[in-house]
């Protein structure tokens, strides 16, 4: 089990690192890996379980925040309402992923985005495509497209600045946080 500690603080020179491409067949290693993102990622969104294993609450996750420098990220992306009985997720697995489209309009996370290595509140306009498409691989090494809009494109653009060594934080203007905010629409 993955528990919180085991992923890098922003603090940690790895997170800079550029990932390398992933060859196939995947490794069993790597499978597991994946088995153990997607894990921890389930149990962090629910409450008991978050707070039974102390699971700081995320949707994404890439390798190189386990300090693995490979290609890839998994994303476990809540369904259900607030008034369902049972959650429901979705996962996807992207391997080797790159955008091969996006839209014009630009979008932020109004609250601000978070991230599993950044342990601290963080202010300020993350500008992002409102819709991506990502081309990529899955656990066989089949290609996939995957198209994504909203907070999901957000964090497939997150997620993939990981495996180029950035963090959303570099995104944010130093010097007006806060910048752009009226050409982008909040969600």
């Amino acid at each position: 089990m993955l528990y919180t500690k085991d992923i890098l603080d922003e603090s940690n020179p790895k997170l800079r690192q550029i990932s390398k491409e992933v060859t196939f067949p995947l490794t069993k290693e790597d499978r597991d890996t994946i088995d153990l993102m997607i894990q921890y990622l389930h149990d962090s969104q629910i409450e008991e379980l978050s707070e039974k294993y102390q699971l700081r609450p995320g949707m994404g996750l890439s390798a190189i925040q386990l300090g693995i420098a490979k290609r890839y990220f998994v994303v476990v992306y809540e369904l259900s309402s607030p008034e369902d009985k049972e959650k429901e997720f979705e996962t996807y697995i992207l391997i080797n992923p790159k955008i091969i489209s996006n839209s014009m309009e630009q979008i932020y996370v109004e609250e601000g985005e978070g991230c599993l290595s950044v342990n601290r509140p963080v202010e300020g306009i993350v500008p992002r495509y409102a819709r991506v498409t990502m081309e990529a691989y899955d656990l066989d090494g089949n290609k996939i497209h995957v198209r994504a809009r909203e907070d999901l494109s957000v964090c497939f653009q997150h997620e993939l600045d990981h495996l180029n060594g950035i963090l959303f934080i570099d995104h944010i203007d130093p010097k007006n946080i806060y910048k752009g905010k009226d050409q982008m629409r909040a969600i």
